[in-house]
């Protein structure tokens, strides 16, 4: 599994560590994590709808909780699950840019148990970083 859900770091809310061999692993690894909080089985989610983003930020970090906030956007705004279908992060020397093709499908309470109501990333205590060649993140959520 490319990401773990972490004790002892907020009480009233979840943690976890995403990784992956390169930033697109490292952010899908993340973006698969933030997900399995809400849905109990993420295989239950379907790519019926594709949903493509754009987002750039001179920070990595920064870019990663844009990308995580999108997932919680969908869901509160459009009902939509997603999990990602493609990913690409470009470091243009000023900024780094991230596109990516979202797949997913509305929520449908009989076919996607619902665990968790997530309703924010938070910045306390996050991180990104590439530590022996792996890269990590490090994630809060708002419950």
């Amino acid at each position: 599994m490319p990401y773990r859900y972490l004790e002892d770091i907020a009480t009233a809310d979840v943690a976890f560590e995403a990784t992956g061999a390169s930033r697109e692993e490292m952010f899908a690894s993340a973006a698969d994590a933030l997900m399995g909080v809400m849905v109990e089985d993420l295989a239950t989610i379907r790519p019926r709808e594709n949903v493509e983003i754009s987002l750039e930020n001179q920070e990595l970090d920064l870019l990663l909780f844009a990308f995580l906030q999108e997932f919680v956007f969908h869901k509160d705004a459009r009902q939509l699950l997603l999990r990602v279908n493609t990913l690409t992060v470009v470091d243009e020397g000023a900024a780094f840019t991230l596109r990516a093709t979202l797949g997913g499908e509305a929520i449908e309470p009989e076919r996607h148990p619902m665990a968790v109501d997530v309703k924010a990333v938070t910045l306390h205590r996050f991180a990104v970083e590439k530590r022996d060649g792996t890269w990590y993140a490090t994630v809060i959520l708002d419950i």
